[in-house]
């Protein structure tokens, strides 16, 4: 009795549109107005005090081991709990504290790899063929098209460095190489991407042989703080200072300072929480240990003390949006080769995954951010206006 009294307590006020709750015991309610539009089925209890230490993890938890059905959208259901300001996701009585991290090299390198080292034969089942993980960028031209959108988005970053043939370009997280060999084989950019994953390693230094940029190109895998005393004329990273933490975050920016040359140009491009700096229990566990979203006003404050300056900022949260939505229909396209491959629970981890943050980006919860810096006057080396960065090249 005490159970169902606590899960009508948490549930009655979550969502903004009617759903049907059917809890253990084969009984059902209806909470909201109007015609359910989605079921939650609870197969199984999930004991009151997993979820009072952390709705997000244990919840997330039993839909993984199926103790949770949802008939419908889980974007849509978990949309709807951000945007209800009495929701387990947004109330104080069901959020705790940020989980403890740590980001020492080492953690860092044990992070990238727990995530990004699955696979290239997982992740090639679903990306794109450009194997871009990071948001898209769509136009009336490509709004339909992931593969046109994620090249679209290479050359936005490019485009907003207004870059110079024959100068050199440091792209600090440079995933499966897109961007880096893009700016070297299209730009005439002399670049270098740094990764802690082997599997983008040993996939980025097969492209660059196969390209042809061996004298051009080149792919280092380590730490982005061990390049020593180099620097470049561009920088540019993208998805990346969300694995560093909220302690390394002034460093990360001090870094990017330091591979800059005097008047420098540097696009960075990560996921930023207008509301404050966050992190989510159960991505933290099963999909990016050691992430962390930083707040809008946290990132401009160490950008400052960086001694950098911001050109421009251009907000991006639908894009990701979409280009989540299409990860997820993707994935789910190929839904049964991964579970052969991952098994039935990860699926499961990963379809919640994704629509948990296409969700988020819709509701906005979260943004994602693209910041032009300079190293020196902001915008000194750059047109006057910004009708340079909408050149397609």
């Amino acid at each position: 009795m005490l159970e169902k009294t606590f899960y009508k307590m948490m549930l009655s006020h979550s969502f903004n549109f009617p759903v049907k709750v059917t809890y253990w015991d084969g009984k059902s309610d209806v909470y909201g107005d109007g015609t359910p539009e989605i079921e939650i089925t609870f197969n199984k209890k999930v004991p009151i005090k997993d979820i009072t230490a952390n709705a997000s993890l244990a919840l997330g938890e039993a839909y993984m081991n199926k103790d949770i059905e949802i008939n419908g959208s889980i974007q849509q259901l978990i949309e709807g709990a951000y945007e209800s300001a009495d929701s387990f996701l947004r109330n104080s009585k069901f959020r705790k504290f940020l989980p403890k991290q740590k980001h020492t090299e080492k953690q860092s390198q044990e992070d990238v790899q727990h995530h990004y080292d699955i696979g290239n034969d997982f992740y090639k089942l679903w990306l794109d063929p450009t194997l871009t993980y990071s948001c898209a960028y769509f136009t009336e031209d490509n709004h339909d098209d992931l593969e046109a959108a994620q090249i679209a988005k290479v050359h936005h970053i490019l485009n907003k460095l207004h870059p110079q043939k024959g100068k050199t370009l440091l792209d600090i997280g440079c995933g499966w190489g897109t961007l880096m060999l893009t700016a070297a084989k299209e730009y005439g950019l002399k670049v270098t991407g740094v990764t802690l994953s082997e599997e983008q390693y040993k996939l980025v230094q097969n492209k660059i042989k196969a390209m042809g940029l061996e004298d051009q190109a080149e792919v280092i895998l380590t730490d982005y703080r061990e390049l020593g005393d180099r620097t470049f004329d561009y920088v540019t990273s993208v998805g990346m200072f969300e694995h560093v933490g909220s302690e390394n975050l002034g460093e990360y920016f001090k870094d990017v300072a330091k591979y800059l040359k005097p008047n420098g140009t540097a696009l960075i491009h990560g996921i930023t929480r207008q509301q404050g700096g966050a992190t989510n229990a159960w991505i933290d566990r099963y999909i990016f240990p050691g992430g962390y979203i930083p707040g809008l006003v946290e990132i401009v404050s160490r950008i400052e003390e960086a001694n950098l300056q911001i050109a421009d900022m251009e907000m991006l949260r639908r894009h990701y949006q979409r280009t989540l939505e299409i990860w997820d229909k993707n994935f789910n396209n190929v839904r049964d080769k991964v579970q052969e491959m991952m098994g039935e629970r990860f699926c499961r981890m990963w379809d919640m995954y994704l629509q948990a943050c296409a969700a988020s980006f819709q509701s906005g919860n979260i943004d994602v951010v693209q910041y032009l810096l300079t190293k020196g006057p902001s915008g000194q080396e750059l047109p006057m206006t910004r009708d340079y960065m909408s050149n397609k090249k």
